[in-house]
């Protein structure tokens, strides 16, 4: 019998001063049986530094060819393909082949850091690619807000990150490893 995914419930009240972007999401993640809080965090992480109306969560780990979040336009098409994690880079470009942006969140420390030297040779010709990092300790600390019910405020503001609750405020800065031009 297979298990099924955790559900995770969110409140999030959204401020990215850098965006322009004011907003409030009720968010309802699925946590897959494989899936630690460290990753349903850093996507959750994700859908707030690309926030919009139409910006959904994916199937992601239980889906191989699917982004773990996307916003599709009104036509179906796929405007923005975000990862979180160490994507393959065949998936990279396959992505950037199917969506006119693609962000890649990767965090893991040391195993992140190695990912990046193996792949970034390989994808640093898409045009329409960003990849951010987060330090290992970040991502800790992101798995620490984790709880089945939520309510989070999140501040961007140059690229830095404050995403808090009642009983805890974290501070990330996601550092930005390739930014093309259209991304």
């Amino acid at each position: 019998m297979a298990l099924k995914s955790t559900i995770f419930k969110a409140e999030l009240q959204l401020a990215d001063l850098d965006r322009g972007y004011f907003a409030e999401h009720a968010l309802t993640l699925a946590r897959h049986p494989s899936e630690t809080d460290e990753r349903m965090m850093v996507r959750l992480l994700a859908f707030a530094l690309n926030a919009s109306e139409t910006l959904a969560f994916g199937r992601g780990l239980s889906t191989e060819d699917e982004a773990d979040l996307q916003d599709l336009d009104a036509t179906g098409s796929i405007e923005r393909w975000i990862d979180v994690g160490l994507p393959d880079e065949k998936n990279i470009r396959r992505a950037c082949n199917r969506s006119r942006q693609v962000c890649v969140l990767a965090y893991g420390g040391r195993s992140a850091e190695i990912w990046w030297q193996q792949t970034v040779d390989k994808v640093k010709g898409q045009k329409n690619l960003r990849v951010l990092m987060l330090a290992a300790e970040e991502g800790k600390a992101l798995a620490a807000l984790a709880e089945r019910g939520m309510k989070l405020q999140c501040t961007i503001q140059d690229g830095v990150v404050w995403l808090g609750s009642d009983r805890q405020q974290v501070e990330l800065r996601p550092q930005v490893l390739l930014a093309s031009d259209s991304a």
